[in-house]
């Protein structure tokens, strides 16, 4: 059974600094793209992260490049975003996917596996 469960969201002002973790089990995490989305309220799900295998390659939406950074750990399978720079308009559910298989995907249909999602609010 494929378990995503990710942490370490909250409330940060303008500009201030947060961490999200995303520890997972049951699946060949080593094997898999992993990637973050996120959801705000009446808007669709969209791509924010992803990584391949080892970290490698990644790839990042153009609203948050150069303040985001995606990482991964293999062996502890646990997967990162830090976010910098925060904006209002980050505010947002993060989602922590799993993908099908290895190849860098941004699309939420490509992800079959996902988390509970946890809340990030940034205030002005």
């Amino acid at each position: 059974q494929v378990q995503l469960v990710e942490s370490g969201g909250g409330l940060v002002q303008t500009g201030g600094s947060l961490r999200l973790s995303c520890a997972a089990s049951g699946l060949t995490f080593s094997a898999r793209n992993m990637g973050w989305f996120r959801q705000a309220p009446g808007k669709e799900r969209e791509f924010v992260a992803a990584t391949v295998p080892s970290g490698y390659s990644t790839s990042y939406a153009e609203s948050v490049k150069g303040r985001f950074t995606i990482s991964r750990d293999d062996a502890n399978e646990m997967v990162y975003l830090q976010m910098s720079s925060l904006k209002v308009e980050d505010t947002a559910v993060y989602f922590c996917a799993a993908d099908r298989d290895s190849g860098l995907s941004i699309h939420v249909s490509e992800y079959p596996y996902w988390g509970q999602g946890t809340q990030v609010t940034v205030s002005s």
